[in-house]
């Protein structure tokens, strides 16, 4: 076993009270800097520093850790506004929900990761999975894993692997590992969420101890109401809330050049144009529809939270509002681009950047149309697949 996994990542921040009021200055350098995300095919570490002021990552992370234990209603509420102003870096501060997968690594472990502080970055890649052989000091670890977002500014990367006569079942075992024993192969060539660096990653012959070793959707090790909160469930609104944050500031844009922009063949200016006034107003209601949706469905899961009993009733309720959000976010920035015309074709705009990054938010597997089916098959009473909740 190498001395690696005995040693907490570093703490970036020595000392510093997390504090939610630093993200205003925060939300202005991703604005100033977003076009560069895409180029760079990561979030930089300048910003990612960034999340570990304004608390991020340490939002989720229980207090005896030096955590806040956020809500997830709260959480999600900063993570929306940091994907108003940009789609990934929105997605890679989703991310922050980690800490809940963390969770259910063992005690002894957990005081390991946290020994330095807080603010512990996790990037993961689950699937494929991939075998793991058993060895004297845990699991031999070998694999490619794509879809690895965030993961050029991560300290820990977990990955999914399968073992041989694992007790765990249908569940998949995620092996927790420094990101300095995995190799990133940059490969996110897409069309949206160009900033999240969703990279390829490889690892070779790494020994991961089996206590460095969780059960993803298994229950916590720690105790309060944050780690009854069902895992799966707050990692698909994580990301879902990053589209409704992108959608907001695509009606956000339509309605500050309509007043002003007026079309090269001498139409009126675009508030003035009935047709715009009516879809405006029709993607405005989708949105906060949506959004109402989400919250009131998180709120009804964090109370059964709060009282230690989450049913699967209510735990579909909460998918089924995550997937909605991503599917009807990237339809109002459909709605918003197709409404600004040729002013939505420029790469650098953020309607283009808007509409691109909302498609590739409903495109996740944890939220696309398959977790309607899920939700459909759980609300006429049938079976649905072990991992939906």
């Amino acid at each position: 076993m190498e001395d690696v996994f005995m040693n907490a990542p570093p703490q970036h921040t020595p000392g510093a009270a997390a504090s939610w009021a630093h993200l205003s200055p925060l939300l202005i350098e991703i604005r100033a800097h977003r076009n560069e995300f895409g180029r760079a095919q990561k979030i930089p570490k300048e910003i990612i520093d960034g999340f570990r002021r304004v608390g991020v990552y340490r939002a989720m992370v229980a207090k005896r850790f030096g955590g806040e234990e956020r809500t997830p209603a709260d959480f999600c509420r900063l993570i929306e506004r940091i994907s108003e102003a940009d789609g990934s870096a929105g997605w890679v501060a989703s991310f922050g929900d980690g800490a809940r997968y963390l969770a259910a690594l063992p005690d002894d472990t957990l005081r390991k990761v946290y020994a330095n502080g807080p603010d512990v970055v996790l990037a993961g890649a689950l699937f494929p999975l991939q075998p793991a052989k058993r060895c004297t000091d845990g699991f031999v670890v070998n694999g490619v894993w794509p879809f690895a977002s965030g993961s050029p500014g991560a300290d820990l990367i977990g990955v999914g692997i399968t073992v041989e006569g694992d007790p765990a079942g249908d569940l998949p075992r995620v092996a927790v590992i420094p990101a300095e024993k995995v190799t990133i192969r940059p490969n996110w060539d897409v069309i949206g969420l160009q900033g999240t660096g969703s990279h390829d990653v490889v690892v070779s012959d790494v020994i991961v101890p089996e206590e460095w070793t969780l059960i993803r959707g298994g229950p916590a090790t720690l105790d309060g109401p944050l780690y009854s909160y069902p895992s799966l469930a707050f990692a698909a609104q994580a990301h879902a809330i990053v589209g409704i944050g992108i959608a907001r500031s695509a009606i956000d844009e339509v309605i500050a050049m309509a007043g002003s922009r007026a079309s090269i063949t001498g139409a009126p200016v675009m508030a003035e144009r009935g047709y715009v006034q009516l879809e405006i107003a029709k993607a405005e209601a989708m949105l906060r529809s949506a959004r109402s949706f989400f919250y009131e469905a998180t709120e009804e899961l964090w109370k059964q939270a709060l009282t230690g009993e989450v049913t699967l009733s209510t735990t579909m309720l909460m998918r089924l509002a995550a997937t909605n959000a991503a599917r009807q976010g990237a339809e109002v920035c459909r709605i918003a681009s197709g409404l600004a015309g040729t002013g939505a074709l420029h790469t650098t705009g953020n309607l283009a950047r808007a509409m691109c990054d909302s498609f590739v938010v409903a495109q996740h597997a944890a939220l696309n149309e398959g977790t309607l089916q899920s939700a459909g098959r759980a609300l006429l009473g049938t079976a649905i697949q072990p991992d939906f909740p």
